[in-house]
């Protein structure tokens, strides 16, 4: 998509063909749940949520008119743990061959993504001690 839209833009249509994909490789999700930053809230991303079953937690924005924090479920606890995710993330975008994907095949993507993970991990313990 164009980088002229914003999060939200066809967001329904976006969670549709992720839980399709998600039935199609047998991965239940029922009791998934979302966790988003406040780019995220709007109406038409938690009624797309709410028609899969997929709890969402995401963060109020302030800058939302006329809905109050009180009206959705958020758990704060469960939103701080989000940064561990993103952090890692940020990990596995420093590994240009994983981030622009010239693999063709699954096997060796995953391949990358292990010997990624592997680097991360020994450069953790390395520094620990």
């Amino acid at each position: 998509q164009s980088g002229n839209h914003a999060d939200l833009y066809e967001i329904e249509k976006r969670i549709d063909e992720l839980m399709q994909q998600l039935r199609e490789a047998s991965i239940r999700t029922d009791g998934l749940f979302c966790n988003l930053d406040a780019g995220f809230d709007g109406k038409s991303l938690r009624t797309a949520l709410d028609s899969h079953n997929v709890i969402s937690n995401v963060c109020p924005n302030r800058r939302n008119g006329g809905e109050t924090e009180d009206e959705y479920l958020f758990d704060e606890q469960m939103y701080s743990e989000r940064w561990i995710v993103e952090r890692t993330n940020a990990w596995m975008d420093g590994f240009k061959s994983i981030l622009t994907r010239f693999d063709t095949t699954v096997s060796s993507w995953k391949g990358w993504n292990y010997l990624a993970f592997i680097v991360i991990f020994l450069k953790k313990i390395h520094k620990s001690k």
